[in-house]
C-alpha cells in the first residue's frame, strides 16, 4: 500500500488540513479512506482527499506514509495520478 499524507498545514475554515493520496491508484485511495477514515466519497478532490488535522494521526496509524508536500506532489505526478485543474482560456490582446 502506498497511501501518502502531508502535514496538516493548509488552512481552511479555521482548521488545518493535509492531503491524502495514493501513488498506486485511486481505487487504493478510496479503499483506504472508506476503511480507515470514514471520509465521504464526495470529499474526493479529483486526485486527493483533504484530511482535517484531527484525523492525521489516525491516518498515519492506519498506514499512511507521512511525507513532505513536495515529495507527495512529486510521487503523485510520477505515478501519473495528478489531476490538474484546467486553466482558463487566454484572452487575445
Amino acid at each position: 500500500m502506498a497511501v501518502l499524507i502531508d502535514s496538516p498545514v493548509w488552512p481552511w475554515r479555521g482548521r488545518r488540513w493535509s492531503h491524502l493520496v495514493s501513488d498506486v491508484s485511486y481505487e487504493e485511495l478510496h479503499a483506504f479512506v472508506d476503511a480507515e477514515l470514514g471520509i465521504p466519497r464526495r470529499a474526493f478532490q479529483g486526485d486527493h482527499y483533504d484530511v482535517p488535522e484531527d484525523l492525521y494521526d489516525i491516518a498515519v496509524a492506519a498506514g499512511a506514509e507521512p511525507i513532505g508536500s513536495r515529495e507527495l506532489l512529486s510521487r503523485l505526478m510520477a505515478a501519473g495520478l495528478r489531476c490538474r485543474k484546467p486553466r482558463p482560456p487566454q484572452r487575445a490582446t
